[in-house]
């Protein structure tokens, strides 16, 4: 008879408890699909007495040890649904070194030091998986590492925060204002009673550090990502995106190519930009995320799906448990870390970007030619001008063709010291068209 495949569980939150269940309820498939059953060596949690409704498990696997449960030899596999930083790495690190295969949903841990978890899985001859901490339940992480691994990917565009997406997506249908919108996503259970790290981008940023990573070949931090959130985005912003035929959403945005000195590099950034109603990932609507790939050979790609929720991500961590399992009874282990490129980091100065810029003017002759003047000063080309309104109701929307965001900015900083410029109404970029 085979042995089974013991599992340590590091948290049992929502994720944790659905991973409990689908155990349980698919242990014969499971069982089928590996080639020997899964059996549950303990879960750790912070509090024994915590009521986690009718989980069907025997209460004595329940302890507050998580390091200990790790150290165990009859542990196989460890599974870390906790989050965070610390502890959370200390534990991975210890199980990897032992050769233990993991399995974990961490995006901030592996945005943050995600060299250190490679590093030790790589000691131990172990297995890192991670598909759960990017997109939920959409197959993308796998796809990038192995299905296209044989091909050179170029960008990678995604919506990969469902709380942002809903929230644009809520101002977009119904012109409501960012506080509005934010608190019918809290309403609706979409929103944390403290938002700040979707709203301000920073979970799309731990999200992209992985992503491009995984994409070119090359070690991406949260620190290498450029990073705006949508609490500046306005109900006026989205109107006017309406008018040009687009919408807002806040995306991830990674990309490989020749910097100014024609030096290959990558930039990663995260900023709500303005894309066309006719990209895929316009219609990418309430809670849900999108990533568009483009490789040289494959082409362009989409993957779409739930990006959140107990459910979905814990369909995501069952997935890499198998794989785990199946190879470790193989005695094999997947493919390391693939970071030979060592591409350098494009600062965001220099990343290629188009600006959607709406300034309130003095309606007086020579204006057009001053803020024109301005812009090609600083070797930005307009693509499109438009003027509206009379007196005090003068508005100048200006949408540039691709520049470096540095010398954008710049043109921004001087327009707003223009004795004709009243105020700036709003400043966007602009993604996914000529």
């Amino acid at each position: 008879m085979v042995n089974p495949v013991r599992l340590a569980l590091l948290g049992c939150g929502t994720v944790g408890a659905e991973v409990v269940r689908l155990l349980h309820e698919q242990a014969d498939d499971l069982a089928a699909r590996i080639g020997a059953p899964i059996e549950l060596a303990g879960i750790a949690v912070r509090r024994l007495g915590r009521d986690r409704g009718p989980l069907p498990v025997d209460p004595a696997l329940f302890t507050t040890d998580p390091l200990g449960l790790v150290k165990r030899d009859d542990v196989d596999i460890v599974v870390e649904v906790v989050g965070g930083i610390e502890p959370a790495r200390t534990w991975l690190v210890e199980a990897l070194r032992a050769g233990k295969s993991a399995v974990t949903a961490n995006k901030a841990l592996l945005a943050e030091d995600g060299a250190a978890l490679h590093d030790a899985a790589a000691e131990g001859g172990a297995d890192l998986y991670y598909e759960a901490s990017v997109a939920g339940a959409i197959p993308l992480l796998r796809p990038l590492r192995e299905s296209l691994h044989g091909d050179t990917i170029t960008r990678v565009t995604g919506i990969v925060n469902g709380t942002t997406n809903f929230i644009l997506s809520a101002m977009d249908a119904t012109g409501a204002g960012f506080t509005e919108a934010l608190d019918e996503a809290t309403e609706l259970g979409y929103a944390e009673a403290d938002p700040t790290a979707d709203i301000e981008g920073f979970d799309a940023a731990a999200k992209a550090a992985i992503l491009a990573s995984l994409a070119f070949h090359t070690r991406v931090g949260a620190a290498d990502v450029y990073r705006e959130g949508i609490t500046e985005v306005t109900a006026a912003d989205v109107a006017s995106a309406k008018a040009m035929g687009c919408t807002i959403k806040l995306l991830c945005i990674a990309e490989r190519g020749p910097d100014r000195a024609g030096v290959e590099s990558v930039s990663v950034r995260v900023h709500p930009a303005m894309i066309p109603r006719t990209h895929p990932l316009a219609s990418v609507g309430d809670a849900f995320n999108a990533v568009f790939v483009e490789a040289a050979a494959a082409g362009q790609l989409m993957f779409y799906g739930r990006g959140a929720g107990g459910a979905p991500t814990a369909s995501a961590v069952m997935g890499d448990i198998v794989a785990v399992a199946r190879n470790r009874l193989a005695g094999v282990r997947a493919a390391s870390e693939s970071a030979y490129a060592h591409l350098p980091i494009r600062s965001m100065g220099e990343a290629p970007t188009r600006y959607h810029i709406s300034l309130d003017v003095a309606d007086r002759a020579g204006v057009l030619a001053t803020v024109a003047g301005v812009f090609a000063k600083h070797d930005v080309s307009i693509a499109t001008v438009r003027q509206s309104g009379r007196a005090d109701d003068a508005i100048l929307v200006v949408v540039t063709h691709g520049a470096p965001e540095a010398a954008l900015a710049a043109t921004v900083e001087e327009l707003r010291g223009l004795d004709i410029v009243r105020s700036i109404a709003s400043v966007l970029r602009v993604e996914g068209g000529q």
